[in-house]
């Protein structure tokens, strides 16, 4: 592959993870839409927003997961293009900085049609917080002298900002309101997304303890990983069902017909147990996350 050419950018940013921002913008519209204040301008800058920061911490863990030893020549996961030398070094941090700067540039877009509106209930300081915190885990995630995903905090980090903030955060900017049924929306969303992490983790724990990276799975070991990938997707149908409770029938239900696919990879999962061949695994994972989020999306809209 020629370095720094198009396809070493496309393969640096992971384009199979970009559907995890999609879904999230996705669901929170949906959110919006059946609270009767559904803007397409904005579902759009947030959609933006999102692709262009998953993208930027893409970019960044490429660069800092090399740097810190973690991905080595015999990596089992897919190619990483900084670390098979598709990327120069000036060329990445050129990228992430692009990446970094386009974001801010749709971050502050959707602040400004937010205020033109008066959506915010205070001042339009809580979307510049989220925003600097958003940039900030992007980087903070594999970069810097204390990065969360090597302390055990990278799925705290993921629920957090691949589910509650860009869900509840795309719904609050549309109706300027904040409800049960966004946070248990964006928490359920979290925690199926982070079923893509754990699965990483659990096929690199052997790596990642030799590189010092202290994932969760690393820290309690093989089986806690198991019944996580497990725990997660059973936890994100439970949030859903809680929202029977408030009327919305078809969102607490049709999350429940993505439960036999994820029982099915966890069991796929554990008969590989480790290897190369627990990348089918993750393909498997990243078409869950699709279904769960088009039904939980569907699900908003019927009510």
């Amino acid at each position: 592959m020629k370095t720094n050419s198009f396809a070493a950018w496309l393969l640096a940013v992971r384009p199979y993870s970009l559907g995890n921002a999609v879904i999230l913008v996705l669901a929170g519209s949906a959110l919006a839409w059946a609270q009767g204040s559904f803007h397409l301008l904005p579902a759009a800058l947030c959609l933006l927003f999102a692709v262009l920061m998953q993208c930027t911490a893409n970019l960044v863990n490429d660069l800092y997961d090399f740097l810190k030893g973690a991905d080595r020549p015999d990596r089992l996961g897919p190619d990483r293009a900084f670390a098979k030398g598709y990327i120069s070094l000036w060329a990445m941090k050129s990228g992430i900085a692009g990446f970094t700067v386009a974001a801010a540039v749709s971050g502050c877009s959707v602040l400004l049609w937010a205020l033109r509106h008066n959506m915010l209930r205070y001042g339009g300081w809580e979307l510049v917080a989220v925003g600097l915190f958003c940039i900030l885990f992007a980087y903070l995630y594999t970069a810097g002298p204390w990065p969360l995903a090597y302390h055990g905090l990278g799925d705290v980090a993921v629920i957090l900002f691949f589910g509650i903030i860009p869900v509840g955060f795309t719904c609050y900017i549309q109706t300027g309101l904040w409800s049960w049924p966004v946070t248990a929306c964006g928490a359920a969303c979290g925690l199926v997304i982070d079923t893509m992490l754990m699965v990483n983790n659990f096929r690199d724990r052997k790596e990642d303890a030799e590189s010092g990276k202290q994932t969760i799975v690393v820290r309690f070991g093989a089986a806690f990983g198991r019944w996580s990938y497990l725990g997660l997707g059973i936890l994100a149908v439970v949030l859903c069902l809680t929202l029977l409770f408030e009327g919305l029938v078809w969102t607490a239900l049709l999350p429940l017909l993505y439960l036999p696919l994820h029982v099915a990879t966890w069991r796929k999962m554990v008969r590989i147990d480790h290897g190369e061949a627990l990348n089918v695994c993750l393909g498997e994972t990243a078409r869950n996350i699709w279904l769960f989020g088009v039904l939980l999306t569907l699900g908003i809209l019927l009510g």
